[in-house]
């Protein structure tokens, strides 16, 4: 049973349990940003890190995620486990993570995914498939038998949480909501009407 205030092992527990119901990808979330002026965007990522410093995923940092995040670094994640009724929210600042942690999990992704990431310009106009499909021979051609370095413009960043809601499905839609708040003192918790 994880420690009842640490959200961050309470997280991974619920991990666990939605990897072994379904064939899912568990790490898979919805990514809310917004630009300067509010105007939200969502799209799904996966997180493939969580640690006691909080959510990592990686990107191109050209995207419009990248963008939004550089005149607002502030982030919503949701996940959502319908095989065990439950989803975890995290909310907070997001920073970018460094070289040397983005090159890691890069060197960790297979081929075409890091082939990909210098062939797409992500977020941007693509006159036509075409188009796309000749950028990624470019990259194959360009990294034929070597390893692929991890493009200047694609990196990982962090989002620290303060606050993190779980969510957990109970009958006549009484769910049950925690909510993890953290402040210089550390976690505190209280619950939430459904």
């Amino acid at each position: 049973m994880p420690d009842p205030l640490d959200p961050i092992a309470r997280f991974h527990a619920a991990l666990a349990r939605a990897a072994g119901a379904s064939s899912a990808d568990p790490t898979a979330a919805a990514l809310a940003t917004a630009d300067a002026s509010g105007r939200p965007s969502v799209r799904i990522v996966l997180v493939k890190e969580v640690g006691a410093d909080g959510f990592a995923f990686f990107t191109n940092r050209e995207s419009r995620k990248g963008r939004e995040l550089a005149v607002n670094p502030r982030a919503a994640l949701c996940f959502h486990w319908p095989a065990i009724g439950e989803q975890v929210r995290a909310e907070g600042e997001v920073a970018l993570l460094d070289d040397a942690a983005s090159d890691a999990y890069f060197a960790t992704r297979p081929r075409a995914s890091q082939l990909g990431a210098w062939a797409s310009r992500q977020s941007q106009p693509l006159a036509s498939r075409a188009v796309l499909e000749e950028a990624a021979r470019a990259a194959e051609a360009r990294f034929a038998g070597a390893d692929v370095p991890r493009p200047p413009f694609w990196g990982g960043y962090l989002l620290r949480p303060d606050r993190i809601e779980f969510w957990v499905s109970a009958d006549g839609r009484l769910h049950h909501r925690t909510l993890f708040t953290r402040d210089d003192r550390g976690w505190t918790t209280s619950l939430l009407n459904p």
